[in-house]
């Protein structure tokens, strides 16, 4: 009954770690929410760049 407790308490406690450990991807996956009109995202320079047609 007492390593159970313990097994539960230690998995209660780690469990926000690893899910915020998970979420953690060096923010390489982060794109821009919106540029401007006539503007694209540009992933090399991480800015809104005007669109040339």
């Amino acid at each position: 009954m007492k390593i159970a407790r313990i097994a539960t308490t230690l998995a209660l406690v780690l469990a926000p770690v690893f899910a915020v450990a998970e979420g953690c991807g060096g923010m390489k996956d982060q794109q821009a929410m919106s540029c401007a009109e006539g503007s694209n995202f540009d992933h090399t320079t991480g800015t809104c760049v005007p669109v040339s047609t």
